[in-house]
Order: structure tokens, then sequence, then C-alpha cells
């Protein structure tokens, strides 16, 4: 019995030691110190971050999807802060794309349908003007259309997809900016 007692305290010793030794391997992402005390904290790197315009026509639908998309990024980068000379600039093309799901079989109508973004990101550097990352996200949202014949639901539903789908894009754009910040790849 005293033993198995002094096997599990050493099991137990074991893994508070390795524990101890790994405690100081992890930093998070967010927090304001850096490690080697010279750098500015992510925080501030990402609000250097300049957001322009989508370059997508005016009063279509696909340019307040631009909006929509532009000013979630905007508040998730910068929040309400203002006044950061930008060091970067993030260009954004995106397209969309709609598909029914399934359809009334009495009206033909859709009941269910699918919004997709397929969004591109370019950050540049403003001081050199070239390229430092770029990838692609995308964002794919269904939604139902309560009563075909409502075409107030049914618009509503659109749009409420459209700003889901934004807000997907905008996190996983600011997500990557972040560990691209955070890592330097």
């Amino acid at each position: 019995m005293l033993s198995a007692r002094i096997g599990i305290a050493a099991r137990l010793l074991a893994v508070a030691a390795l524990a101890a030794l790994t405690a100081g391997c992890f930093q998070p992402m967010y927090a304001e110190r850096t490690l080697d005390g010279s750098s500015s904290a992510l925080r501030e790197k990402l609000m250097a971050v300049e957001v322009p315009p989508v370059d997508k026509p005016n009063a279509s639908r696909e340019a307040r999807v631009g909006v929509e998309v532009r000013n979630a990024l905007a508040f998730k980068l910068y929040g309400t802060a203002t006044g950061v000379p930008p060091t970067h600039r993030l260009v954004l093309r995106f397209t969309t794309n709609r598909a029914s799901l399934m359809l009334d079989p009495t009206t033909a109508l859709p009941t269910s349908e699918n919004y997709g973004i397929d969004a591109q990101f370019n950050l540049v550097e403003i001081a050199s003007n070239k390229s430092v990352m770029s990838g692609t996200t995308f964002s794919h949202v269904s939604y139902d259309m309560p009563g075909s014949y409502q075409r107030y639901s049914r618009a509503r539903a659109f749009r409420d997809a459209e700003d889901r789908a934004a807000q997907e894009i905008a996190d996983n754009i600011q997500t990557r900016l972040a560990s691209f910040f955070a890592t330097g790849t």
C-alpha cells in the first residue's frame, strides 16, 4: 500500500516538473508585453494595417458586402482606436455566389439557400510597396426563407446571410494577420 502511494506521488511529481519546465514556453498571442521587449505588441501592429475600400461597383449588392467586410475587419483590427500611422495596406478582393438548396414543390420557389464569399487578400508593406503576405479564405452560410411569399422576410434572410458571411471572412483574415505579425511568417 505504501509503495503504491509513493509511486503515485512520484508520477505526480514528474508531471508537475514537466509542467514547470514548459510553463515559460507559452505566451498569449494578444499579450501586451513582448518576449524581447524591443518590438511593439501585436495589437499595435494590427492597428497599423490600413484597410482601403473594396473595389466594387457603387450601389451594387457586392459593394454593400464589401463595406460590411471592411467595417468588420477594421473594428477587429483597430477597435475604436485611431491615430496610428499605417505601416501596411490590406488589399481585399472577393466574389460572391448564391445557390438554392431546396425548392418548394408547389410553388417552385426556394425555401433554403446557400450564400458564399470567396476572398483573396494581400498585405502590402507601405514603405517598400512589396507584398509580405497573401492568402485566400471563404465563407459559406445557409439560410432559410420563412414563407416563400413574404418578400421582406426573404430579403432580410438574404441580407443576414451576407452579414454573417462578411463577419466570418473578417474573422478569418484578422486571425491570419495576427498570426503573421506574431510569428513573422
